[in-house]
């Protein structure tokens, strides 16, 4: 098993772990969660070898152990399997199953590709995966990269392996075939330590979790004695209330108008309507065409058929400028590389968008970004030590509500937001639902993508349903179900419309 007691970590001065306890038993799934800042990534750092603690016991079956780099770790059977996977997609399977351990033989290193070949054939076979080793990687769904990553874990006879969001990518069925997976390496004696803002997951596939609020350890739990309200309060140290706020938003005419839109190789004769003040949710399995027709409304994908109208009147969008001028704007998916400048701080990752109200007569006016800026913080309620703080050392969910700053400040009319609570805590996530809310109210139109149904059935006023590039739904808010957005999300046989 796995002991760490006492560990502290602090960077130049800043606190971010407290005297934090974790335990992780042998052939256990073990949870930790915490909103994001809480200190779940630097403690898994320390453990894997990444961040060297300031103090504290880390043991590993009863020995204590120090490890300075990750090869330390991974000599004790520590592996990670980050939200970011460490595919190499132009490599064929068996080469990134054995990269940095190939087989050779003879004095000039010739690769035993054969036998790499059939060992990685055997290796997959275990997992369930009947997956030809030759096959380039980057030709795999993303589950069956994750399922890659976990069997390099055991290629390298790990016992405990870090699955940090492991199923942020995953459509329904992948994530049937990753619990599977490991629960049979589990009931082998492997452990695993699973980091996840789902709660629906943790309830489904963990033993115990641990909870982190703040940088200090709060406590643990067995999964069947505890309930999803008192995981809550640990993390956020309140009662959260509701999940989702009520709606009270007063829909009104049609603001965006889509015609048989189409793209090339991306989907097909899509047609909807968003009025004033409406949330319409967008469901649909993964390339199911949901994200390409939100870039396409924001001219980032070109169209070859179709007709948008905003206000009543015919609009051509060949941009993001052309978008902006419509005053749409756009919440991207990938936060981290289409939504922000990591290196930048978060006032001028805020600014980008809005250089025109921090300047008179084409010269920037430092009070005015620095005005414009503030004011967004404290509205989002922004967990930044200052206004100069890099994106990149924030948390998910702070660097996403940066990013809703950023076109909240061009006063969009007509707002995409695409996973909107992707890697985000269930703090912030109710935050972010929240900011929703209050743009619906002022009469914002909301054209919300998210892969959680619980959120669309939650937050959306109607859901449109796509599959393989078509619409295939469009459900009113009384008749949203789990059971019917996944009928049509997987093909159901014709498009059936209850919502106007």
């Amino acid at each position: 098993m796995i002991e760490m007691s006492g560990i502290s970590k602090a960077f130049s001065g800043n606190v971010v772990l407290d005297n934090v306890e974790f335990e992780l038993s042998d052939g256990e799934i073990h949870a930790l969660m915490g909103e994001n800042g809480a200190g779940k990534s630097t403690l898994m750092k320390i453990l894997s070898g990444i961040y060297e603690k300031d103090a504290g016991v880390v043991k590993v079956d009863g020995k204590q152990v120090e490890f300075k780099t990750t090869k330390d770790s991974e000599e004790m059977g520590i592996a990670v399997i980050h939200q970011e996977l460490n595919i190499l997609p132009d490599l064929t399977v068996a080469e990134n199953l054995f990269l940095g351990k190939e087989k050779t033989y003879g004095l000039f290193g010739i690769l035993r590709k054969k036998e790499m070949q059939e060992e990685a054939k055997a290796l997959l076979a275990k997992l369930g995966l009947d997956i030809d080793p030759r096959t380039r990687a980057g030709d795999l769904s993303v589950g069956k990269q994750q399922i890659i990553e976990i069997a390099k874990a055991i290629a390298c006879n790990a016992k405990y392996i870090i699955m940090d969001e492991p199923t942020a990518a995953l459509t329904d069925r992948e994530i049937e075939t990753l619990f599977k997976t490991v629960r049979e390496l589990k009931a082998k004696g492997i452990s695993f330590v699973y980091i996840s803002h789902r709660m629906e997951e943790i309830f489904a596939i963990c033993d115990r979790i641990t909870i982190l609020r703040d940088g200090t350890y709060v406590g643990v739990r067995e999964i069947p004695k505890t309930t999803f309200d008192e995981i809550v309060a640990m993390m956020v140290g309140r009662e959260l209330g509701e999940r989702f706020p009520s709606r009270k938003a007063v829909i009104g005419e049609v603001k965006l108008q889509v015609n048989n839109l189409s793209s090339k190789n991306a989907f097909e004769n899509v047609s909807f309507m968003v009025r004033k003040g409406e949330i319409l949710g967008v469901a649909g399995l993964m390339g199911a065409g949901r994200t390409e027709v939100a870039q396409a409304l924001f001219g980032y994908r070109k169209t070859t058929a179709g007709e948008i109208h905003i206000d009543g009147k015919p609009v051509k969008i060949n941009s993001p400028i052309d978008a902006m001028k419509h005053k749409i704007g756009f919440v991207t998916e990938d936060r981290k590389t289409e939504g922000l400048v990591l290196d930048f701080s978060v006032k001028e990752n805020i600014m980008l968008a809005n250089l025109e109200k921090g300047a008179k007569s084409g010269v920037i006016i430092p009070k005015l970004e620095n005005d414009l800026v503030a004011s967004y913080i404290e509205q989002l309620r922004i967990r930044t030590s200052s206004a100069e703080q890099s994106a990149k050392s924030l948390s998910g969910g702070n660097q996403q509500k940066v990013v809703i700053a950023k076109w909240l400040g061009t006063h969009p009319e007509i707002l995409i937001l695409d996973e909107p609570t992707r890697g985000v805590d269930i703090g912030a996530k109710k935050e972010i639902y929240q900011i929703m809310n209050n743009l619906a109210e002022s009469g914002v139109s909301i054209l919300m993508i998210s892969s959680e149904l619980p959120e669309i059935i939650g937050m959306a006023d109607r859901v449109m349903v796509m599959h393989e590039g078509r619409m295939t739904g469009m459900l009113a808010k009384n008749d949203m179900t789990q059971e019917k957005i996944m009928h049509y999300a997987t093909g159901g046989d014709k498009v059936v419309q209850t919502g106007n």
